[in-house]
């Protein structure tokens, strides 16, 4: 493998920064980062020793189409991975979330085809598989699944209708070579120095929220799975399609039981009903990456790495116990 240039799209935030440290990993690799103008990347160049010499920063909005160019320019592969993300409803959900999701994934394929790049790695999500209330019961969802947006629609439910029409957009578009990743709850360390919305996923739920995640949930992973996963898709070129990347599928309600397991001392909600009805649990899920070779990071690594980065990061109070068993 010779030395090449790829590019990061929303490189500083939480699943690209650790992308970029991943790619750092390997000496061939040289990165363009594009990160929203005006944020923070600092975090970036401590990721790995030669980091200063191989990131080069494009301060980039993603509907910016010549700013999308001048990143892409000279690359050999692209991961878009920029895209909004949010918990709580978008104020106007067009301007927020829909218009930067999907008019930023065209903007950043044309920029791939006009560079001549050889692969695009989308980074979608299981909101793009689900909620998908059509799907057969008593089966496990797979990548045949599309969410139904007009089932999000009916109940302002618009980031899966960002995620899903976002890929959609990515399959209709000829002249380039696309293959799209769909992490599950991304959960570990936090490099960025602000809380993304999968990581107060678990930081919520630790303070005693009782939000079942109903519409949004699938599974958890490793942040670092999800990373590792991207660049293994890249560098297979057999790779096609769609790829689930989760840890096993299951309800959040049991993924809350993990939770309050690991940590007894905080007040963590215990459901008792299903937290989505009707999901039908399955442990090898992400059986196409499996198939690659891919194996997955025990859930609860993620969670005490994230709880433990929360915690060091001051978005999470340690529970009584744990602030005095810490003298």
């Amino acid at each position: 493998m010779a030395n090449e240039i790829v590019c990061v799209t929303g490189a500083n935030g939480f699943i690209g920064s650790w992308l970029v440290r991943t790619l750092l990993q390997n000496p061939l690799y040289t990165i363009h980062a594009t990160i929203f103008p005006g944020s923070d990347s600092t975090h970036l160049f401590t990721l790995h020793p030669d980091a200063k010499s191989r990131i080069t920063l494009f301060p980039a909005d993603i509907l910016d189409s010549p700013a999308i160019s001048l990143a892409v320019s000279g690359c050999s592969g692209v991961f878009h991975v920029a895209s909004p993300c949010t918990l709580d409803d978008p104020a106007d959900p067009h301007k927020d979330l829909l218009d930067p999701a999907i008019q930023g994934t065209l903007n950043v394929l044309e920029a791939s085809k006009r560079a001549g790049v050889r692969r695009v790695v989308l980074t979608s999500s299981i909101s793009a598989l689900v909620p998908n209330p059509n799907w057969p019961p008593n089966t496990p969802f797979d990548e045949s699944s599309w969410t139904d947006v007009d089932f999000c629609k009916a109940r302002g439910k618009w980031y899966p209708v960002a995620k899903t029409e976002a890929e959609r957009a990515a399959w209709a578009f000829d002249g380039i070579d696309v293959v799209a990743i769909l992490p599950g709850t991304c959960l570990g360390p936090l490099f960025q120095s602000s809380l993304n919305a999968s990581s107060a996923v678990l930081q919520r739920l630790m303070m005693g929220s009782k939000e079942s995640q109903e519409h949004h949930w699938l599974g958890a992973v490793h942040v670092k799975d999800v990373a590792q996963a991207h660049v293994l898709l890249y560098e297979t070129p057999t790779a096609a399609g769609r790829y689930m990347c989760s840890n096993g599928i299951y309800q959040f309600s049991s993924f809350a039981t993990i939770v309050s397991e690991l940590y007894p001392d905080f007040p963590i909600h215990r459901f008792e009903a299903e937290t989505q009805p009707g999901l039908t649990p399955c442990k090898d899920a992400s059986k196409r990456l499996i198939d690659l070779g891919f194996v997955f990071t025990p859930v609860q690594d993620a969670i005490r790495e994230a709880v433990e980065s929360l915690i060091a990061k001051g978005f999470l109070q340690p529970a009584p116990s744990q602030s005095r068993n810490s003298f």
